[in-house]
C-alpha cells in the first residue's frame, strides 16, 4: 500500500544530557524508496538520533515518526517497521549464521514456514547462504556487516536506519554493501544512513542531512545545499608557466572569484557562475598573457559542502 505520510519524519527533535544538547530542534523526511545521507563528524547527534527512531532512546522534546506511527507513543507498531544496523556487531560463541538469524526471527514472532522463508530470503540477498553452517565469530569483517544488515531485514521492514554500515569495510565490501543498499530503496524501502565516507554517501543517497552539536546545518540535495549557500559555482584549478603569484594578484581583482588558494604550482578557486563563466575567465587568463598549460573545473562534491557548512565545532 502506497502510504501520503513520509516514512521518516523527525519533528522539532530534541535530546538533552544534562547540559549536552546532543540533538537540538532537528525536523526532517525521508520518503518511500529514498536513501537520505545522515552526516556530521563524531558526536554530533546522528547515533543519538538513530536510537531514538530505533526506540532505544526517549527524546527530551519533539517526536520521530516511522511510516506514520510516533516512537514515543507507539513504539512496538515502530518496531515491527523499522530495521536499526548499529555501528558495532556482537558476535555470539558456538552460533552459526542460520542460528543467528533464526533467533532474530523469532525475535519478531516469525513461526514456521513464514520463519523459514524469511531466512532464506535474507541469506540470498545478502550472499550469506553459502555460509549458513559457519560459525559467526568466524566471520570476516565483511560478512559481519552482511550478517548485521540480514538481522536488520528478516521482518522486512518498510524502512532502514543504519549506524555506519561500511565502517571497516575494505573497497569491494563497500561497493557490494552499497549496491544492497541501493537495490533495497529500489524496492521501496526508505533508508537513513549515516557515515563518514562521503564519497559513498555522494553515490547512492537522494538527499542528505548535515548536522552539527546537535544542529541541522543543512539539509537537502547536494546541490540543492550548495546552490543555497552560494549560487551556482564551480571549483577550478590552474596550472600556468611562470608561477602562481602574478596568477593570484590577477584573480583578486575579479569579484566572481573566492577562496584562492596555491598548491604547488597549481592555482585554486572558486568561480561563480556556469560554463560560460569557466569559458569566459580561461579566456581572459589568454588574453592577459598568462601561458595557461591546464584548467579544469567541477562541481562541488559533497565533500566539500559538508566542509563549508561545518566548522568543526565538538560538544
Amino acid at each position: 500500500m502506497i502510504t501520503s505520510h513520509p516514512m521518516i519524519e523527525l519533528r522539532q527533535l530534541h535530546r538533552f544530557f544534562g547540559t549536552t544538547r546532543a540533538v537540538n530542534d532537528v525536523s526532517f523526511q525521508v520518503e518511500r524508496g529514498q536513501v537520505f545521507g545522515y552526516i556530521g563528524p563524531n558526536g554530533a547527534g546522528k547515533t543519538t538520533s538513530m536510537r531514538i527512531l530505533a526506540t532505544l532512546d526517549l527524546p527530551t522534546a519533539g517526536d520521530a515518526f516511522i511510516d506514520g506511527f510516533s516512537v514515543v507513543n507507539d513504539p512496538d507498531r515502530v518496531r515491527g517497521r523499522v530495521g536499526f544496523m548499529p555501528d558495532y556487531f556482537t558476535t555470539y560463541s558456538n552460533i552459526d549464521v542460520r542460528e543467528y538469524l533464526d533467533f532474530f526471527a523469532r525475535a519478531y514472532h516469525l513461526h514456521g514456514k513464514e520463519r523459514k522463508q524469511a531466512i532464506e530470503r535474507v541469506m540470498g540477498f545478502t550472499g550469506l547462504d553459502v555460509l549458513a553452517e559457519k560459525p559467526i565469530d568466524g566471520l570476516s569483517k565483511g560478512m559481519k556487516q552482511r550478517l548485521c544488515l540480514g538481522r536488520s531485514l528478516i521482518h522486512d521492514p518498510p524502512v532502514m536506519v543504519l549506524d555506519e554500515p561500511a565502517a571497516g569495510l575494505d573497497p569491494r565490501a563497500r561497493i557490494e554493501l552499497r549496491e544492497m543498499i541501493r537495490a533495497l530503496a529500489d524496492d521501496g524501502k526508505a533508508i537513513l544512513i549515516s557515515s563518514h565516507i562521503l564519497t559513498e554517501l555522494a553515490e547512492i543517497c537522494d538527499t542528505v542531512g548535515i548536522i552539527e552539536r546537535g544542529k541541522l546545518v543543512a539539509v537537502g540535495r547536494v546541490d540543492e545545499i550548495q546552490a543555497g549557500l552560494r549560487g551556482e559555482t564551480n571549483l577550478v584549478e590552474v596550472r600556468t608557466i611562470g608561477g602562481a603569484d602574478g596568477l593570484c594578484a590577477w584573480l583578486e581583482k575579479r569579484p566572481a572569484i573566492s577562496e584562492i588558494k596555491v598548491d604547488g604550482g597549481v592555482v585554486r578557486f572558486v568561480l561563480a557562475g556556469d560554463e560560460a563563466a569557466e569559458a569566459d575567465i580561461l579566456k581572459a587568463m589568454i588574453h592577459d598573457g598568462f601561458r595557461v598549460v591546464a584548467f579544469g573545473a567541477r562541481r562541488r562534491t559533497l565533500e566539500d559542502v559538508f566542509m563549508q557548512v561545518t566548522k568543526g565545532l565538538v560538544q
